[in-house]
């Protein structure tokens, strides 16, 4: 009787917590979405083309919620990372060519965020943009090297206040909010080249690769890190509390996103189009370019917003690179392990992010790896997405959890969406 009483109170526990303490990875996905990398295509999207353009982050948000919550279910339904459900069902060549590009555009995504990391400090205190670079590199791999993951994940957590930093600073500026409200439901939309680049630029951004892997490994490391927690083909008594909590987690993650992502456009958009500087080309000069228009302490907000999103979002790429290497060959994986046992998977994130720092501190172009990491994650998202729509269907792989019919349909269209927009990007470079 002890035994049942005590079972009942851990699934009551389990199926009504608080609110709060159903956000975890879908928060930190989301949130990490806001790198700033991100903020830099946000910010030229507003630069450019003013409230043109923010109906772009209202049309990916479904999107991007059925996508990230396919991958998720993905996770906690099999207890695997998306690597290892690929190495599982598709061939190795496709596995290995997915894993290589991910890692590439991540490591170059990283040296991106570190630049714009240390220049965003420079602007602040002055001092070495490459000491500042090394030392966002050290600090990311130190962190998830030595704290136990139940320990880090409350970390990532608190970084994401960073992004109130954009909040605030749409408050600190004049904005015609009945223009907004008229260009977010009938904009100009145009469909000259460098119209079509943005939009492209921005679902790019806004839908990553490096987002599902992140996602469907966090939901397994949940699983790991609570020992009355198993996958749910194993324990199928937990699927309503987790999907549900899934569903809210990623619902509010993404919407906090985008919410976000809008605030930068409209900032830029309300201060730089209007004053005619249209060519902002880093989440720096963006921060720079604000400081003689919307102040000194929209400046400093816009700067600091800068490094704290970029103090989030490096952990999640490497992260995700680590997990789908490791994945895809069979290594142990996870932030719970001690460095002993864990010692290629720590490997694989200490050799991306100081890659990445060395790119951060070289002469290479930042804009230009802002691209090519952007094309590479354009080619590869596509199939990647196709894949998960492939396995989140089948019942081998999800036994009775296979996505229902309106999660189907969102993450198809996120799938057709994205590989119309690696068509746009194509034309374009042509």
């Amino acid at each position: 009787m002890q035994n049942i009483a005590t079972h009942k109170a851990k699934e009551s526990k389990l199926l009504s917590p608080p609110w709060y303490k159903k956000l975890g990875p879908g928060l930190i996905t989301g949130a990490a979405d806001d790198d700033p990398s991100g903020i830099a295509t946000y910010s030229q999207g507003g630069a450019q083309f003013g409230y043109n353009m923010l109906w772009t982050l209202l049309f990916t948000y479904p999107l991007m919620v059925g996508i990230q919550v396919v991958s998720a279910r993905i996770g906690r339904v099999t207890g695997k990372g998306l690597a290892s459900n690929i190495r599982d069902t598709f061939p190795p060549w496709l596995l290995y060519a997915i894993v290589g590009m991910l890692l590439t555009a991540n490591t170059i995504n990283i040296g991106a965020d570190i630049a714009a990391m240390a220049d965003a400090v420079r602007l602040l205190a002055g001092g070495s943009h490459g000491a500042y670079a090394v030392l966002f590199g050290a600090v990311s791999v130190l962190l998830q090297v030595f704290i136990p993951y139940n320990r880090y994940v409350h970390v990532l957590k608190w970084l994401t206040l960073a992004l109130l930093a954009y909040v605030f600073v749409v408050f600190s500026v004049h904005i015609r909010w009945l223009d907004v409200l008229r260009s977010v439901i009938a904009p100009h939309i145009s469909f000259t080249r460098e119209y079509v680049t943005t939009a492209v630029a921005i679902l790019g951004t806004t839908i990553s690769p490096y987002l599902f892997f992140w996602q469907a490994s966090q939901e397994v490391e949940e699983v790991n890190a609570d020992p009355d927690a198993q996958s749910l083909r194993k324990a199928p008594s937990q699927a309503r509390a987790h999907l549900n909590r899934i569903k809210i987690d990623t619902y509010i993650g993404m919407g906090i996103s985008n919410l976000i992502a809008f605030f930068i456009m409209l900032t830029t958009a309300t201060t730089l189009f209007s004053h005619g500087m249209t060519d902002i080309q880093t989440s720096a000069q963006a921060a720079e370019a604000l400081r003689p228009i919307a102040g000194e302490f929209a400046f400093i907000l816009f700067s600091a917003g800068v490094v704290g999103t970029g103090l989030l979002a490096i952990p999640v790429l490497a992260g995700s690179g680590a997990y789908a290497v490791a994945g895809a060959f069979g290594w142990r994986k996870g932030l719970d392990l001690n460095l002993t046992m864990g010692k290629r998977f720590y490997g694989i994130i200490a050799a991306s992010t100081l890659i990445g720092a060395l790119i951060g501190i070289s002469d290479v172009n930042p804009i230009k790896a802002l691209y090519w990491a952007a094309v590479i994650n354009g080619v590869i998202s596509a199939p990647i997405m196709v894949v998960m729509m492939l396995m989140a269907q089948r019942p081998e792989i999800m036994g009775p959890f296979v996505v229902t019919r309106r999660l189907k349909y969102l993450g198809w269209a996120a799938t057709f969406a994205m590989a119309i927009a690696v068509l746009g990007m194509f034309i374009t470079m042509l």
